[in-house]
């Protein structure tokens, strides 16, 4: 094999699993390899692993950014023959064993993509250029940046119409991240900002959530989603059904049914499938990889693809697995084994994917939960979400400055992380200063 200076991955006789992607199918595929007979190299954008599930509280200054990312290295940092980098994937070169990334090319015996989902804005060049999007953290931040900022430049205007629309937040999807960010926003209205915005009637705030469909969280019964529904509008949100976006100016909500006025819309309708160039078209299926029972891609014995990303459609599921943690989880454990296996010239094992259940939380005390056929809601869903996400968390550190943060909360109703870090500037904002300068140098 050789040794691709570019990257400083060492030469060796062990075969070299290459990993791309570290957020849950990544990381537990790693987690399970035997370092001692393979070397293993895990490549990723960021430094770091991200608990997507509670990236809404950290956009609405619930928690800090550090309480949901945990350092790849630290996860790994006793193991032998295990390389990280940070870089981009650029290409995947099949009939040369290897890929080509920012840093350079290379080489791999076996290939797992583990690459995730990014935002869909289903081709709305508009929407995909105002709206903000929540699949990062670096968007979590900018987008707690931009509510605070919002709220203290309502403050500023006598504008009354530029002030609704400065408190006017849209949110587009009702699954679980559209229906959490909106309890989150309606609690910081009622709870938070009447305190810190004396000066401001925080009543005039409006959180309007958009559903495409007739009910929220497709995903679950119809029993959770009524539920859910009850508990956002007793708690102030206005919930928009059978309605779709259209277009989004920076300022003008375009829908088939009404239109809002608001600086603010945040996209949380779809994702789509993370791709890289490189492997044929007969491997794609619905903007993801189509592998079969053993996560092999169409068509390649030694490319993988597990999570978001992986397409392994079946008589259950015939449009793949759910886009959610578990399956990632699962199918990543089980590659993990299966390299295993045919390192020792044994059969792979199939995966077979065990639903553990969906749930939700709406804000203090208000959750839906189903698990193995039975619903729960209220307080005890709360809890038993509280606990999965918890559970779930990498790093002890993680687990328990997020605790401490809920428990605080739960007590003071005190998100106490309301800072702009770093000021944010919408790609509106930045069109209407470029407008006003240069009306200003034509005055002149």
């Amino acid at each position: 094999m050789n040794d691709i200076t570019q990257l400083n991955i060492p030469t060796t006789n062990l075969p070299r699993i290459v990993v791309i992607g570290a957020g849950f199918g990544g990381i537990n595929i790693v987690k399970k390899l035997n370092f001692s007979k393979m070397q293993v190299v895990l490549i990723n954008k960021t430094n770091y692993h991200t608990f997507q599930p509670l990236l809404y509280q950290v956009a609405t200054a619930g928690l800090e950014p550090d309480s949901i990312a945990y350092s790849v290295r630290s996860i790994f940092k006793k193991e032998p023959n295990f390389h990280f980098r940070i870089t981009e994937v650029k290409h995947i070169y099949p009939d040369k064993k290897s890929i080509l990334t920012d840093l350079g090319e290379l080489s791999y015996d076996y290939l797992v993509i583990a690459t995730g989902s990014q935002t869909n804005f289903y081709g709305n060049a508009n929407i995909q250029k105002y709206a903000m999007p929540m699949k990062t953290v670096p968007e979590a931040v900018d987008m707690r940046s931009l509510v605070i900022q919002n709220l203290e430049a309502a403050i500023l205007t006598n504008n009354l119409e530029e002030r609704n629309s400065l408190m006017n937040f849209v949110i587009v999807g009702g699954g679980p991240t559209g229906v959490e960010l909106a309890g989150a926003f309606a609690e910081l209205k009622k709870h938070i900002l009447p305190t810190d915005y004396p000066d401001l009637d925080i009543r005039k705030m409006n959180v309007n959530l958009i559903q495409a469909d007739s009910r929220l969280l497709i995903g679950m019964g119809e029993k959770s989603s009524e539920k859910a529904k009850e508990y956002l509008e007793k708690m102030g949100v206005s919930i928009w059904f059978n309605t779709f976006v259209k277009d989004y100016d920076g300022e003008n909500v375009v829908t088939n049914t009404h239109n809002f006025q608001a600086y603010t819309l945040i996209w949380t309708a779809g994702v789509k499938g993370n791709l890289i160039e490189g492997l044929s078209q007969e491997s794609i299926i619905g903007g993801r990889y189509a592998v079969n029972e053993f996560n092999q891609v169409k068509g390649y014995d030694n490319i993988f693809a597990i999570g978001d990303i992986a397409c392994m459609a079946n008589e259950k599921q015939p449009k793949g697995h759910p886009m959610v943690a578990q399956p990632a989880i699962q199918q990543g454990k089980l590659l993990a084994k299966n390299l295993k296996r045919i390192f020792c010239n044994k059969a792979m094992i199939p995966f077979n994917y065990f639903d553990k259940g969906s749930m939700a939380t709406v804000g203090r005390n208000k959750a839906v939960v189903e698990l193995r056929g039975m619903r729960f809601s209220g307080w005890f869903a709360w809890i038993l979400w509280i606990t999965v996400h918890l559970a779930f968390l990498v790093g002890f550190r993680n687990k328990m400055v997020t605790l401490s943060n809920w428990i605080v909360q739960y007590f003071q109703y005190n998100k106490g992380v309301r800072l702009i870090i770093r000021p944010f500037k919408t790609a509106y904002e930045i069109e209407q200063e470029k407008k006003k300068h240069h009306i200003h140098k034509e005055t002149l």
